[in-house]
């Protein structure tokens, strides 16, 4: 059985590892000349089953709308005559109800309990190097009442199987000794010791590589343009490349294409509710070994993740909901960088940012579209939005098994099932 994997970031990567390793013939097709070029470039490095409280919750309605005249706030909803903006943010709504907020949060720490375990297992079995760090991730707080407020998200996580541990601020300091200068502004911390870091890019590429070896053909410098279907099955896809138009052709077909996965769904009549979230991301050298973190952290506040990458320190976060542009907004850019500087001032050479920007595929709910679609040979992978490399390999393995016809370990609403 052939599979056309379209997409080549972290999701659709590992998707054709698990499905390589399944034994299907696979093939790879992207619009870039190597894997993990777009979302998963340079993104904050987390994998944080700690990190699953939904964005749609009954507070953010209210922040949202304190946030609406600030450039630099941590998510920023720029209006636009974009129905499927509306559309999505209406949805996003209906979601910020307690109940809807606990069920997501289960659905995406089981997801991501069960996808850290397949990773660790990837990395066991191929020894595969991505400056990986298992020192857990430490959410620190500067304001009072955002600790507060992480509180009962961090029982409801506790009780869901993530070790999720509430500590006070000498404990954080004890954990993280880089977080020493900023001691007179934290309220508190939680500590989920399972959780990991790593180089999303350098292991994508690596995977790809591994896969290649394994059997997977990659397709790059490949665009989709769309399908060719009769009923309830895709019968092709529609690709160009350096010029030329070509139809590929599988028995079934995985559709990772993060952000782009909606507007292409749509020419088969499949609505996929999902819309770019811009996130920001800074890369900087070490500049004080003593100063610099080794601990992954996160920064509720202010929307922003921390990885230690080798020599590199990167900072990603905030989410703009402005379309599909890539541009950077360097009021955003120097907030992040702002931020690190009055908090780790001698961690980094600061003043030496590298920027950028990609489009985290987010769907209102947070949870992703994983699973066989109403087409009867095609499957969903995307919608990850800011969780993609933390959910990259349990996404995989679980729809290795349903394209099996097999249901997935892990307690999860799959598409489709």
């Amino acid at each position: 059985m052939h599979i056309l994997v379209m997409g080549a970031g972290v999701v659709g990567v590992t998707t054709a590892w698990y499905l390589r390793k399944a034994g299907y013939e696979v093939t790879v097709v992207d619009r870039q000349s190597r894997a993990a070029l777009e979302t998963s470039y340079a993104n904050g490095g987390q994998i944080s089953v700690c990190h699953a409280e939904p964005w749609a919750n009954p507070k953010a309605p209210l922040k949202v709308l304190k946030w609406l005249g600030q450039a630099d706030a941590p998510l920023l909803f720029r209006p636009r005559l974009d129905p499927g903006q509306w559309r999505w943010a209406m949805a996003f709504l209906a979601q910020c109800t307690s109940a809807r907020a606990a069920h997501n949060l289960r659905q995406m720490v089981n997801l991501g309990t069960f996808s850290r375990a397949c990773l660790q297992a990837l990395r066991d079995e191929t020894g595969i190097e991505y400056d990986c760090l298992t020192r857990g991730i430490l959410h620190f707080y500067t304001d009072p009442a955002e600790f507060e407020s992480a509180l009962e998200p961090a029982r409801q996580m506790r009780e869901l199987g993530c070790d999720r541990q509430v500590v006070d601020v000498d404990r954080a300091i004890e954990l993280e000794p880089a977080l020493a200068p900023a001691r007179d502004r934290l309220a508190g911390a939680t500590y989920t010791a399972e959780d990991e870091s790593g180089d999303a890019r350098k292991f994508t590429q690596a995977l790809a590589l591994m896969a290649e070896a394994a059997g997977v053909r990659f397709r790059f410098d490949t665009e989709i343009l769309g399908f060719d279907k009769a009923r309830d099955r895709v019968l092709g896809v529609r690709t160009l490349r350096h010029g030329h138009h070509e139809t590929l052709r599988a028995d079934s077909y995985v559709l990772s294409l993060g952000s782009f996965s909606g507007p292409l769904a749509r020419q088969l009549g499949l609505h996929l509710n999902i819309y770019p979230a811009k996130g920001y991301s800074i890369t900087v050298p070490v500049k004080n070994e003593e100063a610099a973190y080794q601990v992954s952290l996160t920064d509720d506040e202010y929307k922003l993740v921390y990885s230690r990458l080798g020599d590199r320190i990167r900072v990603a976060g905030t989410a703009e909901l402005n379309g599909y542009t890539r541009t950077l907004n360097m009021t955003r850019c120097r907030a992040i960088v702002r931020r690190c500087a009055e908090l780790m001032p001698e961690a980094a050479y600061w003043d030496q940012a590298e920027f950028w920007t990609g489009l985290r595929p987010a769907t209102p709910s947070n949870v992703p579209y994983i699973g066989r679609s109403h087409f009867g040979n095609l499957f969903l992978n995307t919608g990850h939005g800011t969780l993609g490399w933390t959910h990259s390999c349990g996404s995989a393995a679980a729809l290795a098994a349903i394209v099996a016809g097999g249901r997935p370990e892990v307690d999860f609403n799959f598409t489709g099932l």
